[in-house]
């Protein structure tokens, strides 16, 4: 009886690895399970057949595990076909000039290219910090109490010392409170001409003429190029500017003189 039972299970392993090469996989797929499922009832024991429910269970993890694969393989094919359709969208908008939420500007010779930022309530006061590419404090501006609003700044290209950095890229991170002393936030955005695409680790990104780059997903205005747009050229919806000097404008009115004189303007 041993034997005959030794013989049994042989031939059961020697058809189940059978079903494994023939998949050409060595990992347990869905038709090795499915295999092994009917070479299981196929040699099993008939003192001992399988129990109905213990049957049933495998059943139902096959059909799981059938399932499972099929919405990953849809997941999958979906997320490539948005990624192909999101990177083609994206290259129209090479020679456009875009706004989109940003924080960085670019001094280019005599040029720095504008930021736009908005509160949605009152401020009684905030600061302006710019940073160079080693994340160095170079200058500070404090800003007068505003309405909410939309408004423009735009740095002067100089240090605290008034002296004139060099061409680059810069971060710039605003702070503002309201007359409680709790703080707002403040949103900013950048504009520039796209000259291309790039993809980074799966996400698109505009590059622009000056060397900055804004997320595809940030752009919230598309506009087309104004003539003989440079390097420096901004487009977008601030109603003003800024000299900065450390006075602002913009559409939202102002607690201070309301208007900049200076050559900002």
């Amino acid at each position: 009886m041993g034997t005959s039972v030794n013989n049994i299970l042989g031939q059961a392993e020697n058809e189940f690895q059978s079903a494994v090469k023939k998949s050409g996989n060595a990992d347990l797929g869905k038709d090795a399970f499915l295999q092994l499922l009917v070479t299981q009832l196929k040699h099993q024991d008939p003192l001992n057949p399988m129990d109905d429910k213990e049957f049933v269970a495998q059943l139902a993890q096959f059909t799981s595990l059938e399932q499972l694969m099929g919405i990953n393989t849809g997941v999958t094919s979906m997320n490539e076909a948005f990624k192909q359709q999101q990177m083609m969208n994206a290259v129209s908008y090479i020679g456009k000039d875009v706004l989109a939420s940003g924080d960085q500007i670019s001094k280019i010779k005599d040029g720095v290219s504008k930021l736009y930022f908005s509160i949605d309530e009152p401020i009684t006061q905030g600061v302006i910090n710019i940073f160079n590419a080693s994340n160095e404090l170079v200058r500070s501006e404090f800003i007068s109490a505003k309405q909410a609003g939309d408004y423009e700044y735009v740095w002067d290209g100089k240090d605290y010392q008034g002296n004139a950095m060099a061409d680059g890229l810069y971060k710039v991170a605003m702070a503002a409170e309201n007359d409680k002393g709790k703080a707002v936030l403040v949103s900013t955005e950048v504009s520039g001409h796209v000259i291309g695409v790039e993809t980074i680790n799966g996400t698109q990104y505009l590059r622009m003429q000056d060397g900055r780059s804004v997320q595809f997903m940030n752009v919230s205005v598309v506009v087309a190029p104004s003539t003989g747009s440079g390097s420096g050229s901004d487009s977008g919806s601030g109603g003003g500017s800024d000299s900065g000097s450390g006075s602002d404008s913009g559409s939202g009115s102002d607690s201070g003189s309301g208007s900049d004189s200076g050559s900002g303007t």
